[in-house]
């Protein structure tokens, strides 16, 4: 997993969360403290499953902090956008999952380029405030050393 403490804003985009709202990120994050794992491959849904049984616990424990899963998905599949985020809302089911997870089609560099996501391989990770600054990054499987450093970020966030 890779950190860095940044203060970058994380970039204006369309999203629609798995119940079929669309809503514009970053507004749409409701907490004070938002982690946002940002996915590229259907595959890399394990890495942001291996984080959420923690990020929960820290939500129950903090009410200003909240999880998001963002699939960014090619504007090449864009026509088959309702079958794509069917399958994912039949596969998840919950509720509370469906509304935080918000699927972005289009350009992925909108997303890369100002994020600075160099490796499309493994999931990143952000810790974005209310105002949209990207506070702390990182990627990858979840790890205790990692959500140590982004708990201190996020008690500074």
């Amino acid at each position: 997993m890779t950190i860095r403490q940044v203060h970058e804003m994380f970039p204006t985009v369309k999203a629609r969360d798995l119940e079929g709202k669309d809503v514009t990120l970053p507004a749409a994050f409701e907490g004070e403290r938002n982690l946002v794992a940002v996915a590229f491959r259907r595959e890399q849904q394990s890495l942001v499953d291996s984080w959420a049984a923690w990020c929960e616990a820290r939500a129950a424990a903090d009410p200003g902090f909240r999880f998001y899963e963002v699939p960014v998905i090619d504007r090449v599949w864009k026509p088959v956008r309702k079958m794509i985020d069917g399958g994912m809302a039949s596969a998840v089911g919950k509720p509370a999952v469906l509304r935080r997870t918000l699927t972005v089609y289009g350009d992925v560099s909108r997303l890369t380029t100002p994020l600075g996501i160099v490796d499309r391989s493994t999931v990143a990770l952000f810790l974005v405030d209310r105002s949209g600054a990207v506070c702390w990054t990182g990627s990858g499987r979840f790890e205790e050393g990692e959500a140590n450093d982004l708990e201190r970020a996020a008690l500074l966030a």
